[in-house]
């Protein structure tokens, strides 16, 4: 279990990247939802489907996910005003380079509003290990329940925790890999980074998974 002395930290952090996003929010009736599906159904078609329910493993589903996650991703994709982009993509900040602040409001608000397709996870082995680290998270490593923030059914919490349910196991993976390595960045306060580090390579697939069947 955390510390609450690391939990105060990391929730401030989290509250004050947050509070610098939602400041800049247009009003809803500005977002160009048109625009939005337009790009949605030529430019983000190919590795996420036009509803974000992508069915290639390594691309995440973006259907139904907290809008305020994506456009963070989004934002986090680009280099602004020269500066290298916060997380590392070659594909995605390409794709992400010509978005305007709108754009990325209105795109995220889009796939908010689809219907996420759920799955089932593959493996039946390490059903049980997965579902002990989402829900008590390892004591004798300090690692919290992944449930804690992204709730029991991995429904995350808008505008704090992402939605996970029903997320392919093998982009889940790479993505706790990543935060672990040090590929990605862009947790607010190291708050994934810190996790991902005590988690083994079996531990990470198995959470993982159980995350494709959770719903």
């Amino acid at each position: 279990m955390l510390k609450p002395t690391f939990k105060a930290v990391l929730f401030a952090g989290l509250f004050a990247s947050l509070s610098a996003i939602a400041a800049d929010e247009p009003a809803a009736a500005k977002l160009d939802m048109e625009k939005a599906k337009q790009t949605a159904n030529t430019v983000c078609v190919a590795c996420h489907m036009a509803d974000g329910n992508s069915t290639i493993a390594q691309n995440p589903k973006l259907a139904g996910q907290h809008a305020e996650y994506i456009y963070k991703q989004l934002h986090d994709f680009k280099s602004w005003n020269g500066k290298p982009s916060e997380r590392n993509n070659p594909v995605m900040s390409g794709m992400a380079a010509p978005f305007e602040e709108a754009d990325m409001r209105a795109l995220a608000a889009y796939f908010e509003s689809q219907k996420l397709t759920l799955g089932e996870s593959k493996d039946r082995k390490t059903v049980e290990q997965g579902q002990k680290i989402w829900r008590g998270g390892i004591a004798a490593k300090g690692v919290p329940a992944c449930a804690g923030c992204h709730g029991p059914a991995g429904a995350g919490l808008p505008a704090l925790f992402p939605a996970l349910h029903g997320q392919h196991t093998e982009y889940t993976e790479a993505q706790l890999k990543a935060f672990r390595d040090g590929g990605r960045t862009n947790d607010p306060n190291a708050m994934m980074r810190t996790i991902a580090l005590k988690l083994t390579d079996a531990e990470i697939k198995a959470v993982a998974d159980y995350i494709q069947g959770l719903r």
